[in-house]
């Protein structure tokens, strides 16, 4: 009975799925872009590594291409400053933003400001800008991010969004940008990396961003702190990794924080990330589904888009949130972002 079950249950869900991109229920129009996107910045070291991606039908295809036939139209590439290999350093980030370009799609660039991974737990600042004061420092981000910047203008490529900073929900460039120490601190550094993207592109949309897109305190807290000590910012991003028992609440709390958000600084919302576990399809594909009609409903295009974290990731560096199964083949969950 269970088996039963669940074959019809999945039947239909799949059923479900070929009805929504045959009807194309949400229509972007031209004055209301919505981004439908991806983070792939593993892209270039996986395929350094050998592997290759396969659409549906199991034939090898560029990534890009096999993300466009699911409706993704936008795609984020992260920045480090002085990685350990040549991986999301300014030259890795030009090259992938070039096949974006060439690809038609949206660029978002995700400054890191540091060598390695920046997160909630880690804000390491750069071997190169350790020891120096908060002067320097707020010189360094300004110089780095016009640098990278730079290096993509001078190939023809304008992002249409860059984050000044990565998952900052306690600050970045610890110990002296952490919000909980030093809010003003972390303040003077967000304004600077928020004028010199404005200096190179002033139309490019600048986004702050912090995780647990559910938590609206966390969120009150920190842009409560910004604002009053006069930083800036055009989006407020937000990442949302839910888990197969809990996507339905934290999707509704997230709703409910973006509006809050729109509504206490007058400001427009995206989700940057957004991850389920790969094995478990269906439950990723009612949830992003739900998300994106989440963030598409709110009034007046205040809700920017929604962005997967790495989809393409498959059997790699032991990472299980991807849209790809062990093949190298799309999941249905990225049918989500195909409405």
């Amino acid at each position: 009975m269970k088996i039963a079950y669940l074959f019809f249950a999945c039947f239909g869900l799949i059923n479900s799925c070929k009805k929504d991109i045959k009807s194309n229920t949400i229509q972007v129009n031209d004055t209301a872009f919505f981004a439908r996107g991806a983070d792939v910045s593993w892209l270039s070291e996986m395929e350094a590594s050998g592997k290759t991606f396969y659409d549906s039908t199991g034939k090898a295809q560029p990534l890009l291409t096999i993300l466009q036939q699911y409706g993704i139209n936008s795609i984020r590439l992260r920045v480090w400053v002085n990685p350990l290999n040549s991986w999301n350093s300014v030259t890795d980030v030009v090259a992938k933003a070039l096949q974006v370009k060439a690809a038609g799609l949206h660029l978002m660039i995700d400054f890191h400001y540091s060598d390695t991974w920046a997160d909630p737990g880690n804000q390491t600042t750069p071997i190169a800008w350790q020891g120096i004061s908060l002067f320097y420092l707020k010189d360094s981000v300004n110089a780095h991010t016009l640098f990278v910047l730079n290096a993509l203008k001078q190939n023809g490529i304008e992002p249409d969004w860059v984050q000044v900073g990565n998952e900052t929900n306690d600050g970045m460039l610890w110990s002296i940008g952490k919000a909980s120490t030093n809010m003003n601190n972390f303040a003077q550094l967000i304004a600077s990396g928020y004028s010199a993207v404005k200096s190179v592109f002033p139309k490019t949309q600048v986004i702050v961003h912090v995780s647990n897109g559910f938590d609206n305190n966390l969120f009150r807290w920190l842009y409560d702190g910004l604002k009053a000590n006069g930083a800036k910012w055009d989006i407020i991003g937000m990442s949302l990794y839910p888990s197969t028992n809990n996507w339905q609440t934290l999707n509704n709390q997230c709703l409910a924080n973006m509006n809050d958000m729109i509504s206490r600084y007058n400001t427009p919302v995206m989700i940057v990330e957004i991850g389920m576990p790969w094995d478990a399809p269906y439950s990723s594909f009612a949830c992003i589904k739900d998300i994106v009609q989440k963030t598409f409903s709110i009034p007046n295009h205040k809700g920017l888009g929604v962005l997967y974290w790495e989809p393409e990731a498959y059997n790699w560096k032991g990472y299980a949130l991807g849209c790809f199964d062990t093949t190298g083949k799309p999941t249905i969950a990225l049918y989500g972002f195909k409405q």
